[in-house]
């Protein structure tokens, strides 16, 4: 009569049963008995991807630091429901032993430095994906770091990383061409310099956000549409100096905008003032 810590760990059990399973599971599959430990643990040295928000609401520091303490093939990395305790000191060592990432995502992680940025960048020169986030300890010189390292770079948030200016993100566009998302939103640093850059050195983009850009105008959004002929979305929302004489031709190729049209707006104002606007007659 066989039982399942019978099959072959990594042959049969690692890769083609505990990848369907959730992380907080085999977690708690530890504490069954010390085969089920010494197994979860295989599971976890060779897990490609690690995403801290299937863990459960919480992890401690001492739950993250032991289930990646092993693993030297992690590809996908997201740090959630760690955020508000993760420092250097936890993520340094796991950056440092896993060279094949090629997505991490630190979101708010408020407790990091550019020290981990630069680690990021040193040992991962495969980097499609990073999310940056509400990050605000990211400045000129890290992120440039990372252009440097990172050509490969696809896709970037840097939502809220209000240490940057012009020329740092000029500089990832010149680093970067194949770049496809772009995220600088809520960053009033950012300028039509900016943009400009990333529209003719970007040629692959296929999404921008720029909400809360305050000084971008409309200069650099037609920039945006003479050279970003792949882009599918746009997001200006707050740009007080977008106006849609620029929008408007990116609008006639179908790219999606999150600021609707003159007329669509007011209809929604009109409706909400009257509450029947679909009985209006347009004609009057």
């Amino acid at each position: 009569r066989y039982q399942l810590l019978d099959l072959p760990w990594e042959d049969v059990l690692v890769t083609h049963i505990f990848c369907y399973l959730p992380l907080r599971h085999l977690v708690n599959l530890q504490r069954v008995s010390k085969q089920f430990q010494a197994l979860i643990q295989v599971y976890l040295a060779n897990c490609r991807t690690f995403d801290l928000s299937q863990v459960g609401p919480y992890i401690s520091k001492e739950a993250f630091c032991t289930i990646l303490k092993d693993n030297k093939v992690l590809q996908n990395l997201a740090l959630q429901n760690c955020s508000d305790w993760v420092t250097d000191k936890e993520l340094l060592p796991v950056i440092g032993q896993n060279q094949h990432l090629l997505r991490v995502d630190m979101k708010s992680c408020v407790r990091l430095s550019r020290h981990s940025l630069v680690a990021v960048s040193l040992s991962c020169a495969h980097l499609q994906h990073l999310g940056l986030a509400h990050c605000e300890w990211v400045d000129s010189l890290s992120l440039r770091s990372l252009a440097d390292h990172c050509r490969g770079l696809q896709s970037i948030d840097l939502t809220a990383c209000r240490q940057l200016k012009d020329d740092a993100i000029c500089y990832l566009a010149k680093k970067c061409p194949d770049m496809k998302s772009l995220s600088v939103a809520v960053n009033a640093n950012i300028t039509d310099v900016s943009v400009e850059e990333v529209a003719k050195n970007c040629r692959e983009l296929a999404e921008l956000d720029l909400t809360g850009c305050l000084r971008v105008r409309n200069e650099s959004i037609r920039t945006v549409a003479e050279y970003c002929t792949k882009l599918r979305s746009l997001k200006v929302n707050h740009c007080h100096n977008v106006t849609e004489s620029s929008l408007g031709l990116l609008r006639k190729r179908n790219v999606e905008i999150d600021v609707e049209p003159p007329l669509q707006r007011a209809l929604v104002l009109l409706q909400d003032v009257v509450g029947f606007a679909p009985f209006i007659n347009l004609q009057i």
